[in-house]
């Protein structure tokens, strides 16, 4: 006689793991992740999950952003309930979310991922631009997404700074003191660079930043840093000065949330697939 019995224990397939890549204008909202009595990106975005699905969901991302710091490119990943949610197709789920979510949040891609997969614990980097509008005359367009400085700025002491951070360092003086305490700092910038541009008929000033992880307000940290080099307040070598110090009373100001920009996440090629 065949023992059968075990066949009932065999588990079933895990089922892929959806990922969203979502954009939104950060200012009236007290960041990504949930909070109590506050209104957040993540609370949106769940509740038109939620409201959708009909059933509860549980988000990870690709990284928190601060509140008022906006994002191009944040990555959301969302365990599947059955087959038939691997059945939506994008288009569905884009003109879904656009009905659910308020206007300045939006949905703009959908992905299949391995099972297990976390838009978190699977990112290779991650890239933040910070924008700020270095002149007299107010700007309009882009207001709201640059830190209007009013003076000018030399970006080529700004860049000679911040040669100083690339590579795998101790960031501790460019974090937020109590998220610090008890925890790693260490983190490797890949790349970081100045550049100026023409947006929307406005001239910016633009700071791009790759890593492989951010700690709290380090970008914004960094970038009021060189604000105090491109104001010639400070020579470029401060920059490593106040890296080795390991002391956030040693660096600069923290920049203004809404010139900040999540722009994007790099994860291994072929690991997320387009939903069709």
């Amino acid at each position: 006689m065949s023992n059968v019995a075990g066949l009932d224990c065999v588990p079933a397939p895990k089922l892929p793991t959806l990922v969203f890549r979502v954009a939104y204008d950060g200012a009236a909202y007290a960041g990504f992740a949930e909070q109590r009595d506050q209104t957040t990106v993540a609370g949106e975005l769940r509740r038109a999950l939620e409201t959708f699905l009909r059933r509860e969901v549980d988000l990870t991302c690709a990284g928190r952003t601060d509140a008022g710091v906006h994002a191009l490119s944040q990555y959301v990943s969302m365990s599947v309930a059955d087959e038939s949610e691997l059945a939506i197709t994008q288009r569905r789920w884009l003109r879904a979310m656009d009905a659910l979510l308020p206007r300045d949040i939006s949905i703009n891609a959908v992905f299949e991922a391995p099972a297990g997969f976390s838009a978190r614990f699977d990112a290779r980097s991650r890239t933040y631009i910070y924008r700020i509008a270095d002149r007299s005359d107010r700007p309009v367009l882009t207001r709201p997404h640059v830190w209007w400085h009013r003076m000018p700025l030399d970006e080529g002491a700004m860049a000679e700074g911040a040669a100083y951070l690339i590579g795998e360092h101790d960031f501790k003086s460019f974090c937020k003191v109590a998220s610090a305490i008890g925890k790693p700092t260490c983190r490797n910038v890949m790349s970081c660079g100045l550049a100026r541009s023409n947006e929307l008929g406005e001239d910016v000033l633009a700071f791009t930043i790759t890593g492989n992880a951010f700690l709290h307000s380090m970008v914004r940290t960094i970038v009021g840093t060189l604000v105090e080099v491109g104001m010639h307040r400070r020579e470029p070598a401060w920059v490593g000065e106040v890296l080795a110090r390991c002391d956030r009373a040693a660096a600069g100001p923290t920049a203004p949330a809404c010139g900040l920009v999540f722009a994007d996440v790099a994860y291994d090629e072929g690991l997320l697939k387009s939903v069709v």
